[in-house]
């Protein structure tokens, strides 16, 4: 089936994962996107990966990338043997390391790529499934394929995908230039938690996604409390706890991690630049360079074109 297929193109939003009390269930896509595209050509002799825009610098150009190791993970030996008869393309607006879902995206890409050779055609929940287990968690593959607002569950192997309908807005984005690894983030979290700590964020995750999918800014101001792991990260990243407070003075309704870190996520109705600005700030007053973004947050997720798609 490789053969027949020529040009693969996949794309796919960056991410926020978690939205303070949703540890590792809630996430939400945001209008920014990476773009990978697959070329299989029989006569080619070595693969070939290129990388433009964020990272295209540090990103491996060979096996070691995301993307191709995610195809070799998911593909049966008589395909993962053509590997050299692969040409990847990487066009990433999605920041690195950022919280974004980056790596996610990847993933995605590489299942859907593996997906499609093999059988010509692919599956969104197939996608879905095999990224999950692949990551683990499925808060942020979850809204990167469906898009949206989503509350997502695993379940004896399967990924349970609830969307939101909701009142979409723009978020600011703001990130450090701080190496604040995803697995590193992880171990930083405690293994158990109490009861009361565990109510507390059962009850706030609830309201946290009742308050976007209403537009009620009053309540979404009150529950975005988390006790399950941003206080056990936020110390760990320079500055952020007073790019939190900065953005909140500015007139931010609400601010989280986005995802792990070490980028946060400001809600606001207004005055975003102003938000980014004081964020970026704080940063550097603790030591390190930061950008940000103004974002939408989209109702659309992976699209593929190039092969057959359907839910």
């Amino acid at each position: 089936m490789a053969h027949y297929l020529k040009n693969i193109k996949v794309y796919i939003p960056a991410t926020s994962a978690n939205l303070g009390p949703g540890f590792d269930c809630v996430g939400i896509a945001l209008d920014l996107w990476n773009q990978f595209e697959l070329e299989i050509d029989p006569m080619q002799k070595k693969l070939r990966v290129e990388n433009y825009g964020e990272g295209a610098h540090e990103l491996p150009l060979d096996a070691k990338n995301l993307v191709v190791q995610t195809m070799l993970q998911t593909l049966p030996d008589r395909f993962a043997r053509r590997m050299h008869q692969w040409k990847i393309r990487c066009h990433n607006q999605v920041p690195c390391r950022s919280g974004l879902g980056s790596s996610s995206t990847a993933v995605l890409a590489g299942v859907s790529f593996s997906q499609a050779i093999q059988k010509g055609s692919v599956h969104l929940m197939d996608i879905l499934k095999q990224a999950a287990s692949l990551e683990g968690h499925p808060d942020n593959v979850a809204p990167a394929v469906m898009g949206g607002l989503v509350v997502a569950a695993i379940k004896d192997g399967q990924v349970f995908v609830h969307p939101i309908p909701g009142v979409m807005t723009e978020v600011v984005v703001c990130v450090p230039d701080y190496h604040f690894l995803t697995n590193y983030a992880r171990t930083l979290v405690p293994k158990k938690f109490t009861r009361t700590d565990t109510v507390f964020n059962i009850s706030r995750s609830l309201l946290v996604v009742e308050s976007i999918r209403t537009g009620n800014d009053e309540l979404l101001a009150q529950v975005m409390e988390d006790r399950l792991h941003e206080p056990y990260r936020l110390p760990h990243i320079p500055g952020a706890e007073e790019a939190v407070r900065a953005a909140l003075a500015k007139g931010a309704v609400a601010v989280s991690l986005s995802g792990a870190g070490p980028g946060l996520l400001a809600f606001a109705r207004k005055r975003h630049h102003a938000i980014g600005r004081a964020m970026q700030s704080a940063f550097q007053r603790a030591g390190l360079k930061a950008r940000y973004w103004i974002i939408r947050a989209c109702t659309s997720g992976l699209r593929l074109d190039g092969v057959p798609c359907r839910l």
